[in-house]
């Protein structure tokens, strides 16, 4: 044998390719799938009667009342079932004690009336924290010596659950991270009947920089100080299993990990620990990298969408709250991965 001969053939008995070799083969060979009914759109909406483009998000807007209900019935017919709302509210109606969030007349629950009104079919999950609403910019109330106040907050909380839940919410969302407000929100809904309302709680919500563009988005900055003394340490994970027992003991109905894609092992770790469906928001920050890099071109906005959404669910989510959800389903509707 000479230098320029062919090394001897030595047979293959494994082949990972052959699952390759056709887009047919790969459909059947595919492990995780992605539907449009995986999808839980959020939605910005503010008091005044047009709708108003987001500098920070491109593609999305704060919607007035009649918007928000024409947008969901286009998200309903690309096949998204479910909805979430934030609202923008005005400087004037917030105050330190947060008092506009259980205001029976307020934005959240005239647009979860006017929504269930006009789609009746439609899952509409309402956010669960004061941040919206506190002159202080905080998830819960500050006290005097600037710590935010656990046990006063979630007295607060419970009425802006029942609140929503009068207007017709489908789901309540507690994203402000004090301790106890799951089991405090369940008593409070069930003790004015409303059993059948769920409670998805934002169990492992991250102190994260990612949230920038959804701050801006709302004007829920904080004031003074960071959220670090509730939302999480971003280095921890055994911590996200603890607050998934809590909240699975306290009566949560869908367990959530927020950021998304910077914390796929977070997800995965807390689907190993909880028999529970797990949510998880693929969150602003993370949005306007790929539209940013897009926008640029050296992203294909698409495939780049797709194949996020797909990680997350891999990694174990079995609903993710994205901004991209319209666009998602279209692109699935169309034969997208």
């Amino acid at each position: 044998m000479t230098s320029t001969d062919p090394a001897p053939h030595l047979p293959l008995l494994a082949r990972p390719r052959r699952n390759r070799k056709s887009e047919a083969v790969r459909s059947l060979c595919r492990e995780t799938t992605l539907s449009a009914d995986r999808l839980i759109y959020p939605l910005f909406i503010h008091a005044g009667e047009n709708d108003q483009p987001i500098d920070a998000m491109p593609a999305c807007k704060r919607w007035s009342v009649d918007g928000v209900v024409e947008e969901v019935g286009r998200a309903q017919d690309a096949g998204i079932g479910a909805v979430v709302l934030f609202p923008a509210i005005e400087a004037g109606l917030k105050t330190a004690t947060g008092d506009e969030a259980w205001n029976e007349g307020g934005l959240v629950p005239q647009a979860v009336r006017a929504i269930k009104s006009r789609w009746p079919g439609v899952t509409v999950i309402t956010d669960v924290a004061l941040d919206p609403y506190s002159s202080d910019g905080h998830d819960g109330l500050v006290g005097p010596d600037g710590r935010i106040l656990n046990d006063e907050t979630v007295a607060v909380l419970c009425k802006q659950a029942l609140c929503q839940a009068r207007a017709g919410a489908d789901v309540i969302a507690p994203s402000d991270m004090m301790d106890g407000r799951v089991g405090a929100i369940r008593g409070a809904l069930d003790s004015e009947g409303f059993t059948e309302v769920s409670i998805m709680s934002y169990t492992a919500k991250y102190a994260s920089a990612f949230y920038g563009p959804f701050r801006g988005a709302l004007d829920s900055e904080p004031k003074s100080g960071d959220k670090k003394t509730y939302q999480m340490d971003p280095a921890n994970t055994r911590e996200a299993l603890r607050e998934t027992a809590l909240d699975e003991a306290e009566g949560a109905d869908v367990i959530m990990v927020k950021p998304a894609g910077p914390y796929l092992d977070v997800i995965h770790r807390v689907r190993a620990q909880t028999n529970l469906p797990v949510a998880a928001y693929q969150v602003s920050g993370e949005y306007l990298m790929i539209k940013a890099a897009a926008a640029s071109g050296w992203l294909d906005e698409r495939a780049a969408v797709l194949e996020s959404l797909t990680g997350v669910r891999r990694a174990g989510a079995d609903m993710i709250l994205t901004y991209f959800a319209p666009q998602a389903a279209a692109w699935l509707a169309e034969g997208g991965r």
